[in-house]
């Protein structure tokens, strides 16, 4: 996959991670969209690099997606907890 669709899978995995754990954000959508994208990439790399899992080279690979919704949520969960939960307001 070249740069163009992991920067499109993060947009998605972003979407989804969003849809996984809603509320609103301290950044918007524009900072859930880049956590998205930044999300692709990391769970990408987690998962080739420690659970020995390398990225396939299609778009449509399950494993792919989880990784990318994986580090997407995980990220998102981060950047809660440094930057605040505006749940409660």
């Amino acid at each position: 996959m070249g740069i163009i669709s992991w920067i499109i899978l993060g947009l998605l995995a972003g979407a989804a991670a969003k849809i996984l754990l809603p509320g609103r954000d301290p950044g918007g959508l524009i900072g859930t969209t880049l956590i998205g994208i930044a999300g692709a990439f990391i769970g990408g790399w987690a998962s080739a690099r420690w659970l020995d899992r390398p990225i396939s080279n299609e778009f449509y690979d399950g494993a792919t997606w989880a990784a990318a919704i994986g580090g997407a949520l995980a990220l998102l969960i981060v950047y809660r907890l440094l930057f605040g939960n505006s749940r409660s307001r």
